[in-house]
């Protein structure tokens, strides 16, 4: 009776019945047995690597069971995208430095200098809903798509250089692992829970990535503070035809920052639009976004001397080994005119190149040449989805494709075929001496074959790589961060083989978590936050496939930022009630845009409020506005206007908040007893700054500094 009733629903019997009848056609319809088969119920042998030539060789196009699963999974939801569906965009453009390129790549963006390139770039989250939060902890997309005279060129890359998996048929199980659990739709844009940890623990690849996604980098601050990379290894090829590996990066000019853990969580309830809206805002208050565009650029000969697989997307190339060339600048100064035509409806492609650029054999990037297209004609509706204004190219388009839904180009002539003599031969090909795109001529050799190379067996030394370049802060937050997320896997079994595979990263690691999980027999009881901090100064593994590298200092984000000392593009809340000086608020306004900063008044109410000296304008509130959005605090004199706030409970939370996230707080000296009730110090060394004379210099030297982690609670202790 049971098994019938689970029938009914869809669901599978609790055990298969193996028998030599074969079902009815209705009874087929129900999954059941315990044979992998692909959708035609032929029985897969293996289900873990793609077909291709050489275990180090490109994917086959006849292999029929990735393009089944792959097809079948770039076509599950309409319209939304599977994938990155939350997203904002921006217009902007392009220049290259000079032409030291050219002896590496005829591409005319990277060598030419005198070209101002449009380009169009969306941000994104991966796992996430078109509905869900910006600030969840997520792998988040950085796709660009440059307009050049020789076509559209799409760098389609995330702000973490390696990806989770390494061959392209395991990319609908990541994706399925992580999204809602099916039968229940729960949880939304969150990696917290039993399938994506089932599906980590038995798939070891996952884990450098992991351990990025649990770092700081998974919660950036704003898309101006993110890092960008394009994953894959490329190929460069110049005038002579010869080929360099190349790997591209995005460098932050406003450097690298995050969000704290408690931090996102505010902002996901109170300002679920925090990243779109602080872009759109600094665009439309004249403060463009700015990233240097930065290449890894090395031959294969050197490629084959690495003790990792440059094909493998889940390595990265340490910057130690090979240095990033910065060679180029865009930027970001227009907003959408409307999100749907531009943001939601523009389709990046990385067979999108240009001549000079080309593929490299990367099973994952070869998976998803094939799966981009066929994602693009599922969720526009029409091969025509090209001639949407967003995706149209500058570049002149003249082909015989014809017709298909949504044509807009109108052909005239009756010849639609090549070769053909009644059109005069037009349009003709063109030779690559005049800048006609050519497939690199790479040898290749091996038998058709589903495996891996060994060259990418390693898993766990990268990851090694990048905890041992992580600051004492931001290990404690990669252990909370996994603390949190095991926390919520309700599978005990599963949890026991993550800490397994994190103390193969780091014994610290995994046997903190453990002791978070409550596994004492694992690991002792939870040490207290000035004893854990010792204990993560000194937590080092020695790594492997990283090139011998032990640390890489552009893994870091605290101790190795490149941010310039500035204070471009912050922003800071100035709290003020009724008797406010308006004096102070108008100098510190005035000091804060000179350089580049943005102060909003929050107040009690909006409108304007009664200062000594003047009316002044409310921007926020402190109801609808929390100090998550602001990079620091300032508490302008007269004592009325503290009276009240610190007789507000909403607005001394303001201020104890800002203080818990390591943000610079900057108080009149009337503002003690404020500054007391939030449970602030008074001390400029933990960020805390008295304004009692006219210099600012070191409030705003800290609010450059952006964080002071040498706090205690939530952060780490001096």
């Amino acid at each position: 009776m049971k098994d019938d009733h689970r029938k009914q629903h869809g669901a599978q019997p609790s055990k298969a019945q193996p028998s030599d009848k074969l079902p009815t056609i209705q009874e087929a319809t129900q999954p059941s047995g315990t044979r992998l088969t692909d959708n035609l119920g032929h029985a897969i042998s293996d289900d873990q690597n793609s077909l291709r030539a050489g275990v180090r060789g490109p994917s086959l196009l006849e292999d029929f069971l990735l393009r089944e699963k792959i097809s079948h999974f770039d076509h599950e939801r309409i319209p939304e995208r599977v994938v990155h569906a939350r997203g904002a965009g921006a217009h902007g453009t392009f220049r290259v430095y000079d032409n030291s390129l050219s002896e590496f790549t005829v591409a005319k963006v990277l060598t030419d200098p005198s070209r101002e390139t449009p380009v169009f770039v969306r941000f994104s989250t991966v796992a996430g809903s078109r509905g869900s939060a910006d600030t969840a902890r997520d792998v988040h997309g950085f796709a660009v798509k440059f307009y050049t005279q020789e076509g559209n060129w799409d760098l389609v890359g995330n702000n973490i250089p390696p990806f989770f998996i390494q061959d392209a048929i395991k990319f609908p199980d990541l994706i399925h692992a992580v999204k809602p659990e099916p039968h229940r739709e729960i949880p939304q844009a969150a990696s917290a829970h039993d399938t994506f940890y089932d599906f980590v623990s038995l798939t070891p690849e996952t884990l450098h990535t992991l351990m990025w996604v649990m770092s700081d980098r998974g919660i950036p601050r704003s898309f101006a503070n993110m890092e960008g990379f394009g994953v894959h290894t490329f190929r460069l090829v110049n005038a002579e035809g010869q080929s360099h590996f190349v790997k591209f990066h995005w460098k932050p000019l406003a450097g690298i920052h995050s969000l704290v853990w408690d931090e996102a969580q505010e902002l996901a309830g109170r300002d679920a639009d925090f990243h779109r809206r602080n872009m759109w805002d600094s665009i439309e208050m004249g403060q463009p976004l700015e990233w240097e565009l930065g290449l890894q650029i090395f031959s294969e000969a050197q490629a084959a001397q690495f003790d990792f697989d440059v094909l493998d997307a889940t390595k990265l190339v340490p910057e130690n080994l090979v240095p990033v060339k910065r060679v180029g600048k865009m930027t970001l100064d227009r907003n959408p005119d409307n999100y749907f035509s531009e943001t939601e409806q523009v389709a990046f492609m990385p067979t999108n190149l240009v001549p000079g650029m080309d593929f490299s054999d990367d099973p994952l990037l070869q998976g998803r040449l094939f799966s981009y297209l066929d994602t693009q004609i599922s969720r526009l509706g029409t091969p025509n989805w090209t001639e949407l204004p967003i995706n149209r190219p500058l570049a002149p388009v003249s082909n015989h494709q014809r017709d298909g839904q949504m044509r807009r180009a109108v052909n005239p002539g009756r010849v639609a075929y090549e070769p053909n003599s009644l059109g005069g031969g037009q349009p003709a090909e063109v030779p690559a001496a005049q800048g006609g795109f050519v497939t690199y001529p790479e040898a290749l050799t091996g038998v058709k074959i589903r495996q891996r190379a060994e060259s990418f067996a390693d898993h766990y030394g990268q990851a090694q790589l990048f905890w041992n370049s992580m600051s004492s802060v931001e290990k404690m937050h990669i252990v909370r961060a996994q603390q949190f997320e095991l926390g919520k896997v309700e599978t005990r079994e599963i949890r026991v083989k993550m800490i397994g595979h994190l103390r193969r990263i780091n014994a610290v690691l995994g046997d903190q978590v453990a002791a978070g999980l409550g596994e004492l027999e694992l690991a002792g009881p939870l040490p207290t936050d000035a004893e854990l901090t010792k204990l993560l100064a000194g937590a080092t593994s020695q790594t492997t496939a990283s090139g011998g590298v032990q640390q890489d200092a552009a893994l870091g984000m605290v101790e190795h930022n490149t941010a310039p000392p500035s204070i471009k593009g912050r922003k800071v809340a100035i709290l003020a009630a009724d008797g406010v000086k308006a004096a102070d608020i108008e100098a510190m306004k005035a000091v804060l845009k000179a350089q580049g900063a943005v102060a909003e008044v929050v107040g009690p109410h909006l409108g304007s409020l009664k200062g000594e000296g003047g009316a002044v304008a409310v921007d926020k509130t402190v109801l609808t506005t929390p100090s998550a959005v602001y990079d620091a605090v300032y508490l302008p004199g007269g004592a009325a206007s503290l009276k009240v706030l610190g007789g507000m409970g909403d607005a001394v939370r303001f201020v104890a908040q800002a203080y818990k996230h390591g943000k610079p707080v900057a108080a009149s000296p009337d503002a003690a007893a404020l500054l007391q009730r939030a449970g602030l110090p008074t001390s400029a060394e933990q960020g805390v700054f008295e304004l009692s004379g006219a210099s600012t210099d070191g409030f705003l030297a800290g609010l450059a500094q952006h964080r002071f982690w040498n706090r205690s609670g939530d952060l780490i202790p001096a």
